[in-house]
């Protein structure tokens, strides 16, 4: 239980923090030594007030959190503090653009930080982890979430990286729904799409993009470009997936079950 003056205080490192609060925060809000303030985060975290994120980063626990379910309100705000530089991609990002309604608990995050783990756990929340090269870092936007300042891939980069690792956007029968959706945006680009693709340097992106975007209709320049930029070698359409099927016009294996024209044979 806070003591008046502990309300206090606690009010007075949470306002010059925000939704992420470091051991310097605190020791700058309420000026005293890091050590003491260290130890005042500590014993704000036992009573159940703070939750501890890593070593000397912390974040207000909800009003409404049992102790049981401690989560950080916005995990999105770890991402600057945990991963810079780095971004907020994959299906996390779909969600973000409003590309699918389908409800993400895991965030997918790009950084060019080293990766010891793919999958790792802040605060109560899953992330999904990916190194890129620093040559990889483009295509984001800024976004504010109260004073913290992150990267979030655009709208084109965040279809690409789906097309790039299927399994960052949830699988690819979400990343096909995922393009439908796109394609229906008034911000629809392909020869971004094209050109972001190129960048990364996957050839399998462009297989990807051609196949299904000849089984939505889109567009015939599209089409066209990711045809004249095929590299040899066959990819799979989605590497988690049994693919027995050749399509041969894309250089693409895909399951049995996925449906192609028979002049694709």
């Amino acid at each position: 239980m806070l003591t008046a003056k502990g309300r206090e205080r606690l009010s007075a490192v949470l306002r010059e923090a925000g939704d992420l609060i470091s051991v310097s925060d605190a020791a700058g809000a309420l000026r005293m030594e890091r050590v003491g303030a260290a130890k005042l985060l500590a014993r704000w975290q036992e009573q159940g007030w703070l939750r501890r994120v890593r070593r000397g980063l912390y974040a207000p626990v909800p009003l409404t959190s049992s102790r049981g379910d401690q989560v950080i309100e916005n995990p999105w705000a770890l991402v600057p503090e945990v991963f810079e530089p780095g971004y907020v991609g994959g299906a996390s990002a779909a969600q973000h653009w409003d590309l699918t309604e389908q409800l993400f608990r895991t965030v997918f995050v790009y950084t060019t930080r080293p990766v010891r783990r793919s999958r790792q756990a802040f605060g109560g929340t899953p992330f999904v982890v990916r190194h890129i090269p620093p040559s990889a870092l483009f295509g984001t936007r800024t976004l504010w979430l109260g004073r913290a300042k992150l990267q979030v891939s655009d709208v084109h980069r965040t279809v690409v990286d789906m097309l790039d690792d299927p399994a960052v956007g949830g699988g690819i029968r979400h990343v096909e729904g995922c393009l439908r959706a796109y394609f229906e945006r008034s911000d629809a680009d392909p020869t971004k799409l094209v050109s972001y693709a190129e960048r990364l340097g996957n050839g399998a992106v462009l297989k990807r993009l051609g196949f299904l975007a000849e089984r939505l209709n889109g567009p015939t320049t599209l089409l066209a470009a990711c045809a004249d930029r095929l590299t040899s070698g066959n990819a799979k359409l989605d590497p988690a997936m049994a693919s027995p099927r050749l399509v041969r016009r894309w250089r693409l294996w895909i399951p049995a079950k996925w449906k192609a024209e028979e002049r694709d044979d």
